[in-house]
């Protein structure tokens, strides 16, 4: 995928229809874990919401419990673990819910994850640079705004998730329960550089299509390639089925 994106002109020109969120709060959890339903619960109020880029990253490190959670992949263990390097900490936990990259909070608590939002907005945390997403022909186009002052690095991050779905229980912690999970994140790939300008990305729309939903997030990365501030983001919604 990230060999398919490719820089095509440095003039926006933004999606009407396309919402600006608040905000990008990624969750990590795991069906293992007894104290993540409520976090599961808070994340799924976020989708349902639209305003929020909502992300559910499960992980695999609690299925020695008994239950090996059907939604997680180590990429998912990975990406949190390297966000515990960026955060200066040692070990992880979940419910873990990340905002915009730049602090987390426990996932169950709902008031602190908002919380949490409206502070970065009132300190200029927010998520700054706009994002459009077109849909043209055979492509599906990421309109980058400019940052103000025109400086920064960041990478042009596409995060594919399934749809909202169920999840029946049969084994561990969550034994009994049904639980329905929200974008449960299936794969994270770098797709471009940006470098504080405006920017044009260009990608195949059977590629976007085949993964169910796509998040684009637009992440600066410090030299060690751990994640840092999100600074834009934007949902490409799965296109309805042709009959």
């Amino acid at each position: 995928m990230a060999a398919a994106a490719a820089l095509i002109c440095a003039v926006p020109s933004f999606a009407g229809d396309i919402l600006k969120p608040r905000a990008v709060v990624e969750l990590f959890t795991s069906q293992g874990c007894n104290s993540c339903p409520p976090a599961d619960a808070v994340l799924t109020e976020l989708a349902e919401r639209g305003d929020v880029v909502a992300l559910g990253y499960h992980v695999d490190y609690w299925d020695y419990l008994g239950w090996k959670d059907t939604l997680a992949t180590p990429e998912n263990t990975e990406r949190q673990h390297r966000y515990g390097k960026a955060f200066g900490k040692r070990t992880v936990y979940t419910p873990q819910a990340v905002i915009n990259g730049r602090a987390h909070v426990n996932g169950a608590k709902g008031d602190a994850v908002s919380w949490a939002i409206t502070e970065m907005e009132n300190k200029g945390d927010g998520l700054s640079v706009d994002i459009g997403v077109t849909r043209a022909g055979e492509s599906v186009v990421i309109d980058a705004a400019a940052a103000p002052g025109e400086k920064g690095d960041a990478h042009l991050v596409l995060v594919h998730f399934d749809p909202m779905r169920p999840v029946a229980i049969e084994r561990g912690e969550n034994k009994g329960k049904t639980i329905t999970y929200a974008n449960p994140v299936t794969s994270v790939q770098t797709a471009g550089m940006w470098h504080g300008k405006a920017a044009r990305f260009e990608l195949p729309r059977s590629e976007v299509n085949k993964k169910g939903g796509c998040a684009i997030l637009l992440q600066s990365v410090t030299r060690d390639g751990l994640p840092g501030p999100i600074l834009g983001a934007a949902i490409v919604p799965p296109e309805a089925e042709t009959p």
